[in-house]
């Protein structure tokens, strides 16, 4: 039957209901019984034990299968613990229960109450007294309700998607490793703190913002592209360890690896440095995947990772030395890289500096060899304007990126609190913005402001949520782990 077809079916249906004295979408049922809970605590229960002490069972839920035999029926119940088998029999449930049941489609809410038995294959059931419509389903649910086979009509449709219990999990696992990190945090003595979405200044990270419009205030601001800044301020105000489990806004290409709106976590340290972050990020890390996985070693698409601390520690210079044919002196020259950059075609102004010509081929050459937890250190100063100068090299600066499967998952560093310096970094991303560098840094007054005032030694880092769920759930896409990504308009 074409869909339209069903429709039609199942509003008469409904009509239907409604004529004999039913509501429409009503709510005066409760359940008090879940399908895990029943099954978890009478799982050693016989047939025989049951039948000699009943188990009364009142659940609700999305039926999914039906299989009719005249006078009885067996129907699949999922609720949001699992499923549970329902037998309705019409000399249990009367002519009028049975009649409402008869009206039921795959895919609407009902409700039954009844006591628990076993079928002669050992299942454990409910045998049905009472019948409950609760809400009709008036378009049908995919096609054997294994989920959305298309990939975007997945992520359109999520709704849908997440009968599939596969899709339930990854949100599941989401929702334990935000709760693990509070935890985690909360129990080192970090504040969870909130700071502005909208700003003045976009501020916080390189990267190109969305701008708005405040009405009242005839104001142009921007979503926030990272809350560092902000974060840093209250450190200048005392509240020496802080974090912000948060959503970001980059106005920028979407990807298997890039959503417009992500959620990231940031901390800040008073009196630590870029290498005290490294053993927080490990003992992070690693203790969400034994929470989620139960071993720090596990498989992500074709590689089996082992996230078992240290972690590899590698120059940025060593890694393009790795990825690419270039010996390690020659990756000092500009030249060198920009030969490397074209023969890759990685677009490079003419007046690109030697640290983003570098940082680009790191990018495209080799990031995407580093599978096993490393950490990239030894950056170079110009494209790090918010970190602390290196002591032993003042061309860098005390930073890391983490990297897993390929990809950035953290991104930390020593912070600056010299205001003067921090200043001359604004003014030198302001010169490079003049030269049409859309994602430099802009100037922000009031954060070196703030700095004048002091601020302690400290060291900071953000940790993608999204990338982090990617790699704990076996997932290709950072689409699968966003409840509802962004996507273009539906062509209709």
């Amino acid at each position: 039957m074409e869909e339209q077809d069903q429709v039609v079916a199942r509003r008469k249906k409904l009509a239907e209901l409604e004529a004999r004295g039913h509501r429409r979408f009503p709510n005066d049922f409760r359940p008090r019984d879940t399908a895990a809970e029943l099954a978890a605590a009478n799982a050693a229960a016989t047939g025989a034990d049951l039948d000699a002490h009943p188990v009364p069972a009142t659940v609700a839920g999305r039926i999914m299968a039906v299989r009719n035999f005249g006078k009885a029926a067996f129907a699949q119940l999922q609720d949001r613990s699992g499923r549970i088998q329902i037998y309705v029999r019409r000399d249990e449930v009367g002519e009028r229960d049975f009649d409402v049941f008869r009206f039921l489609d795959l895919g609407d809410f009902s409700g039954f109450a009844g006591r628990l038995f076993r079928t002669k294959t050992g299942e454990l059931s409910v045998l049905a007294a009472r019948v409950h419509y609760l809400a009709k389903a008036l378009r049908p649910l995919p096609e054997k309700w294994h989920g959305l086979q298309d990939v975007e009509l997945r992520y359109r449709q999520r709704y849908l998607d997440l009968l599939n219990p596969d899709v339930q999990r990854i949100f599941r696992v989401r929702a334990q490793v935000l709760q693990g990190v509070r935890e985690f945090f909360g129990a080192r003595g970090f504040l969870e703190v909130e700071t502005p979405m909208m700003q003045q200044i976009a501020g916080g990270a390189l990267a190109r913002p969305f701008i708005t419009h405040h009405n009242a205030l005839d104001l142009d601001l921007y979503l926030r592209v990272a809350p560092e800044l902000f974060l840093k301020r209250l450190l200048v105000g005392g509240l020496e360890r802080v974090f912000e489990l948060n959503r970001n806004f980059r106005n920028e290409g979407i990807s298997t690896e890039h959503n417009p709106e992500f959620t990231m976590l940031e901390f800040y340290q008073a009196y630590a440095t870029w290498e005290d972050l490294l053993t927080i990020t490990e003992e992070l890390v690693t203790g969400l995947a034994r929470a989620v996985i139960g071993d720090v070693r596990f498989p992500y698409g074709p590689h089996q990772l082992d996230l078992t601390p240290p972690w590899r520690r590698l120059a940025v210079k060593d890694a393009v030395v790795e990825a690419t044919s270039l010996a390690r002196a020659d990756v000092d020259d500009i030249g060198c890289l920009r030969a490397v950059a074209a023969e890759r075609d990685i677009p490079l102004p003419a007046d690109t500096p030697y640290g983003k010509v570098l940082a680009e081929v790191f990018e495209k050459t080799a990031e995407a060899t580093l599978v096993q937890p490393t950490f990239v250190v030894d950056y170079p100063v110009e494209i790090s304007p918010l970190a602390r100068q290196s002591d032993r090299d003042p061309t860098l600066v005390d930073r890391f990126e983490l990297f897993i499967a390929g990809r950035e998952i953290a991104n930390g560093f020593s912070e600056l609190n010299d205001p003067d310096e921090q200043r001359a970094r604004f003014e030198e991303q302001l010169r490079a913005r003049r030269g049409g560098d859309e994602e430099a840094h802009a100037m922000d007054e009031d954060y070196v402001r703030a700095l004048e005032h002091g601020m302690p030694p400290a060291a900071g880092e953000g940790i993608g949520i999204d990338r982090l769920v990617m790699l704990l759930t076996d997932a290709p896409s950072i689409r699968d782990v966003i409840l509802f990504p962004q996507l273009r308009p539906e062509r209709r």
